[in-house]
């Protein structure tokens, strides 16, 4: 399947941004796609590091969501964006969600981010409610299984390796990845480490600089970077081919190897080891 990779920054007006949507869908129709990946908050910027973020949330049946399920219903292209969406009886914070709408206008899931960045000056979770640890959105999308990140996100393997043991072989992770010193070096490192770890691909989409790292890729079962954009606007396609993850899990067969559980023993305290004493199983110790 062609997937065609978005990069923009999104303003402050929610129409424009989904007008600009619509046209990106539009244009990877024509360039033959079957999933378009937008931006994260492509639906509306984060602005300043205090903007409220609540006031500009939307339900899943609004304006933003319904856009784009007449721009894919019309364009027969499957869409996966950012949005800011309305939390049920809290006026102070929103979801930081990515939608994904299928080729037919229906919508297809949502997924809720679920590590916030708090970190380089900036606190989400003062302004945003993080998605509950076992939401994940895995769907089909022409002979793709696809499993959605959503920027910070990618920091955390464990979410990865989850998704693809939902069976997963793409991985679309909508960012809007703030630039800053080393900053592209590591959204590039990580993106591509996620392909590698899970022998999958992964097409990830960014904001533009200068604000943000920009550097929107698509990256293949072996990390090789096989369609990327560096600081302008656009889109980048680029072939992922299910055959593609399969011929290299044959030859690293790595997600077979695995000895090590990904979830800690209950009660198990931050970065202890699988038996909680922050060691690990003994027989396993000195493994790959």
């Amino acid at each position: 399947m062609r997937v065609a990779v978005a990069q923009f920054t999104s303003g402050d007006d929610k129409s424009a941004n989904l007008t600009r949507l619509v046209s990106l869908v539009g244009q990877a129709a024509e360039g033959g796609a079957g999933l378009l990946l937008a931006p994260e908050a492509a639906m509306h910027g984060f602005g300043r590091a205090d903007l409220p973020l609540a006031p500009i949330a939307e339900p899943l049946d609004g304006p933003f969501v319904t856009g784009l399920q007449e721009a894919a219903r019309r364009y027969a292209v499957a869409v996966v964006a950012g949005m800011f969406e309305t939390v049920a009886g809290d006026a102070t914070r929103a979801y930081n969600t990515a939608v994904a709408v299928g080729p037919d206008g229906t919508l297809t899931g949502r997924y809720r981010k679920q590590h916030l960045f708090d970190a380089l000056g900036w606190v989400e979770s003062e302004r945003l409610e993080a998605g509950a640890a076992d939401d994940r959105l895995v769907f089909d999308c022409g002979d793709l299984t696809v499993g959605v990140l959503t920027c910070y996100d990618v920091r955390f393997p464990e979410l990865a390796r989850a998704l693809v043991d939902d069976g997963a072989d793409l991985l679309v992770l909508p960012s809007a990845w703030v630039a800053g010193p080393l900053k592209e070096e590591q959204w590039s490192t990580l993106v591509r480490a996620r392909a590698i770890e899970n022998v999958l691909w992964v097409a990830a989409a960014d904001q533009s600089p200068p604000v943000y790292a920009g550097r929107a890729m698509v990256v293949d079962p072996f990390g090789v970077v096989v369609a990327s954009l560096a600081e302008r606007d656009g889109l980048v396609f680029a072939d992922a081919d299910p055959a593609r993850v399969r011929a290299c899990r044959e030859r690293m067969p790595s997600l077979d190897h695995r000895r090590w559980t990904v979830t800690p023993s209950a009660g198990a305290p931050p970065h202890a080891g699988v038996d909680g004493t922050g060691v690990g199983d003994p027989a396993q110790v000195g493994n790959e």
